[in-house]
């Protein structure tokens, strides 16, 4: 993989710049999100501390209870076991720096794909096991 190979998750696409997975070091991608993309649930990471920077659009970002709309210049810290997640109910494309630290890396996201377009709805069994190797945690679903 070269480092400006786009991986598509659904609608999402996800472009590595620094795949630090190799070394267990950082790793940082550029995340596209269109208006009304589906998204990954909302999740930790075992071993990972992310940042999101938003780029262009504006992206709806989570950290446990806190919740914003990011514009472009705008960041969040997500802390190792945080639970978060992201969203783009606007109108325009959004786009972001993730760092992550250290890198879950591009492999993970290649596999998600797969489970991905392998079916409508993609398979729920495959796709938590593909998170849990990773160490992604889905959150507990919310209580009315």
């Amino acid at each position: 993989m070269t480092q400006l190979d786009v991986i598509k998750v659904g609608q999402l696409e996800i472009r590595y710049l620094i795949d630090g997975a190799a070394h267990a070091g950082m790793g940082v991608f550029e995340l596209t999100v269109p208006a009304g993309s589906n998204v990954p649930p909302p999740h930790s990471h075992t071993h990972n501390e992310e940042c999101v920077y938003v780029l262009e659009g504006i992206l709806r970002y989570s950290v446990d209870n806190d919740i914003r709309d990011l514009r472009p210049g705008d960041w969040m810290r997500t802390p190792r076991g945080s639970v978060h997640g992201f969203s783009n109910p606007h109108t325009e494309l959004a786009r972001a720096l993730i760092v992550l630290t250290p890198d879950i890396g591009a492999q993970y996201f290649h596999d998600v794909a797969k489970v991905v377009s392998a079916g409508d709805p993609p398979d729920r069994t495959q796709l938590l096991a593909v998170m849990a190797r990773y160490g992604l945690v889905p959150a507990a679903p919310q209580r009315a």
